[in-house]
């Protein structure tokens, strides 16, 4: 099924000049992989030319070469926006080699010379200590994608393309990569573009057969098999085939035409307000892995087989043969007919690329901090809540939130550069209020039922975390804002992405010319404390502690109580750049705690004393009752009133924690708290009772080295869990207010005649519940109707 047209778009001359950049990105990425001296051949290669460690690889890249100088020609011909996302990212010295032959490379790394003293340098540096990773990281300029951990490719490609209505992303997507998961569902990405407001993207499958070891999936399929398959996903397939540079030239340029010609055709067919989907075109690219290295190594069969995967060649110092094998391989590509004497790039050659940023190595889009606009943001104080006295009111707080990202959406109309994302959950997380001012995205057939659905829409939807993260990302990394929404236990579905972005904000940060992008925003809710309907498999707050992992620099972890300190954390969130923040709140209604002044100033210092909460006036405490989380403060105050009441004397300090990294120390995180800080808060031998809404380790964790450290005693989620009532997910996991306050009059050094009583009270409530809630189906009434009894300005 190939598309054997008879068309011969190039000219003899065009021909030869493809065929030769094509072969100075192939000498180029070899190089990469093997030299560390001699970079142009000038004399024969001695062992010590050879790099000691042999890594990279090779089959991939020379048909990424392939393909990016074939762009190459459509956007200097056509004049567009193209924005390269390689999926297969271990062909970085593919990608490095055409941004060094575009010169973007050297204006980007002034040292690394466009001559013979830079190729060398650039040959050294790939894989090398103090050089360059070997896949196509944060440090090569026009890439949004390493591609290191594969899957997230086309998912990424889409990201970028929405809201970018003059851009084509071109996506190749290597054919062991098309194995996963998160690419298996991001062909579907189809069914949420606008061809009016949003760019193109044009798959192009790279089948060349092989993984590290087996051969591909989809290489074995036939041609027939394919054409269903991608037709079936709502594609319009255009397959390349074979071996022979001048015929796959030929018809890789004949291919390229017809799929540009039909997103064109596309565009100015397009209706913003449509949801009539076009068939979008895609490539097939069939060519050896491998391709123009060595056929046959130790009598072995090399090209167009997974041995040529990483290093064709392994033994190139040791072995006389191997090296001879390595000086043909590179000598075939004729160095001499690319590069001037000086070690350039001949002039006819640099002119068939692209110039200044319609380079693809330069294009903005790639370096999103170039193109970021500052957020539109109303007043978050005039969604306060009303709080005239601590727990007096009930407010469903991600609710209140919505509203507050409703007025975002309607804020950023005009720069259409704000989306919110979630797996189905928008709704179910109490954010519907964003549907008074847009829709969910969906170019699908629609009924007459259906709700909320619109072609226009910015609330992107679809039952995949891999998704909505990955094009989240793509999104942000492209230049934009957004916003995702998920249940906290099923986050997890993204851990591994997530470390990945994690790590490429940390590597941009320190490149200078990488500008901030905006910071990746979680909201995870529905989560473990009130996860008692759905059961064990809905109850899992692990996410942070994964967050907790990564560099400083990167993360942060907002715990807000009430809805005016979610308020306040969403704004500052939606206002950072190259961050990324979780948030975690829940979404049923729960008691408010502080007016939103308090609520400012609190979420300010990041953790802090409730005096209204406390018994201690002004003096030193007894106890320290500490809390992070919506259900864990609850908890905290509920016991912290029955201590008040049984123990009058009793001085008690109420600390609520928000930014979890405060409390380590600012040596390790640039929010902690300084050690003097922290030990007045929470004194230096006083008990410390702490209710975490977590894994209680983390906090062991993010404490360790502070002075009151042994004096910790933190309840959490210990793996506790079924479908229940809520209060009873608090009791078995030994988070609530009666074990809490067990748990103090442990701690505190009472006489027996004292605490034993109390004890035994408590450990009766236990029991009541037990029984109650297995006879009723649901909690005490003292317990689901509970106040905060005191005033805020009453001690007693």
């Amino acid at each position: 099924m190939n598309n054997q047209t008879g068309a011969q778009p190039l000219t003899p001359d065009q021909l030869k000049l493809t065929d030769r950049y094509w072969r100075a990105a192939n000498y180029l990425s070899v190089g990469q992989i093997y030299l560390m001296q001699n970079p142009m051949l000038r004399e024969p290669l001695k062992p010590d030319h050879v790099k000691p460690r042999l890594l990279g690889h090779w089959g991939t890249t020379p048909g990424l070469n392939f393909i990016y100088v074939h762009l190459n020609r459509v956007i200097k011909e056509r004049n567009k926006d193209v924005l390269y996302v390689c999926g297969p990212g271990h062909g970085g010295p593919g990608m490095v080699a055409n941004t060094y032959l575009e010169g973007t490379y050297t204006e980007t790394y002034p040292d690394i010379t466009e001559d013979v003293e830079g190729m060398q340098k650039l040959f050294r540096q790939f894989s090398f200590p103090g050089g360059i990773p070997s896949h196509v990281a944060p440090e090569t300029p026009g890439s949004i994608h390493e591609g290191g951990e594969l899957g997230y490719a086309l998912v990424h490609a889409y990201g970028a393309a929405f809201d970018n209505p003059d851009l084509v992303v071109a996506c190749v997507v290597g054919d062991g990569e098309a194995e996963t998961g998160p690419l298996a569902a991001a062909w579907h990405s189809n069914k949420f573009l606008n061809a009016k407001r949003d760019g193109a993207v044009l798959p192009i499958l790279h089948l060349n057969g092989y993984k590290i070891a087996n051969p591909t999936l989809l290489a074995r399929m036939s041609d027939e098999d394919l054409h269903s398959l991608f037709t079936g996903y709502g594609y319009e397939p255009f397959f390349v085939e074979g071996h022979e540079p001048e015929k796959m030239h030929q018809l890789m340029a004949a291919t390229f035409d017809m799929a540009f010609d039909r997103i064109k055709t596309i565009k100015e067919q397009a209706d913003l307000k449509s949801p009539e989907r076009p068939r979008w075109p895609m490539i097939i690219l069939r060519s050896p892995k491998g391709w123009t290295g060595p056929k046959v190594v130790d009598g072995k069969m090399v090209e167009n087989h997974w041995r040529s995967h990483q290093v064709p060649v392994a033994n190139c110092r040791a072995d006389d043969a191997h090296r001879k094998i390595l000086e043909d391989w590179m000598r075939s590509y004729k160095p001499e007919d690319l590069f001037d004497e000086s070690g350039k790039l001949k002039p006819e050659l640099r002119a068939i690329a692209p110039d200044g940023e319609k380079r693809m190595s330069a294009i903005p889009h790639s370096n999103g901090g170039l193109l970021r606009k500052e957020l539109n943001t109303p007043d978050f104080r005039k969604y306060a809540v009303n709080v005239t006295e601590p727990g007096a009111v009930e407010e469903q707080t991600t609710k209140i939130l919505g509203d507050y990202l409703r007025d975002v959406i309607r804020l950023n109309d005009e720069e259409k550069n704000f989306r919110v994302f979630g797996p189905d959950e928008t709704a179910s997380n109490r954010l519907g209020s964003v549907f008074e001012a847009t829709d969910r995205v969906w170019m699908a057939e629609t009924l007459g039922s259906d709700d909320h659905l619109a072609a226009d829409g910015r609330v992107m939807e679809v039952l995949s975390e891999h998704l909505c993260q990955g094009w989240l990302e793509g999104y942000l990394l492209t230049g934009r804002h957004g916003f995702f929404s998920c249940y906290e236990a099923f986050i997890h579905i993204v851990d591994s992405m997530f470390n990945q972005h994690a790590k490429w904000l940390q590597v941009a940060r320190e490149l200078p010319w990488r500008k901030p992008v905006a910071s990746l925003n979680y909201l995870l809710t529905s989560h473990v404390w009130r996860q008692d309907h759905n059961g064990f498999s809905h109850q899992d707050p692990g996410f942070v502690d994964l967050v907790a992992n990564k560099s400083a620099d990167i993360v942060r972890v907002y715990f807000p109580p009430d809805a005016n300190t979610l308020l306040w954390v969403g704004e500052h969130c939606l206002k950072t750049w190259n961050r990324v923040n979780v948030i975690v709140a829940g979404k049923q209604p729960s008691p408010q705690w502080l007016t939103m002044d308090e609520a400012e100033k609190h979420c300010e210092a990041g953790l802090g004393k409730w005096d209204w909460a406390g018994s201690e006036d002004g003096m030193e405490p007894d106890l320290v009752m500490a809390c992070a989380g919506d259900v864990p403060t609850m908890e905290t105050l509920a016991a912290t009133a029955m201590l008040r009441e049984a123990l009058p004397h009793l001085r008690i300090r109420v600390v609520n924690i928000v930014d979890l990294m405060a409390l380590q120390s600012p040596q390790h995180h640039p929010h902690g708290i300084a050690d003097s800080e922290f030990d007045a808060l929470f004194t230096t031998d006083r008990p410390v009772i702490f209710a975490y809404h977590g894994y209680p380790y983390l906090i062991h964790r993010l404490v360790y080295k502070r002075a009151n450290h042994p004096n910790f005693h933190v309840r959490g989620f210990i793996e506790k869990g079924t479908t229940t009532t809520p209060f009873d997910m608090a009791v078995m996991n030994e988070l609530d207010r009666y074990h809490l306050a067990i748990e103090a009059l442990h701690r505190l050094p009472l006489a027996a005649d004292i605490a034993e009583p109390l004890i035994t009270s408590l450990n009766e409530k236990l029991q009541k519940h037990h029984d109650y809630v297995r006879e009723h189906g649901e909690d005490m009434p003292e317990v689901h109707d509970w106040k905060w009894p005191h005033s805020r300005v009453s001690k007693a």
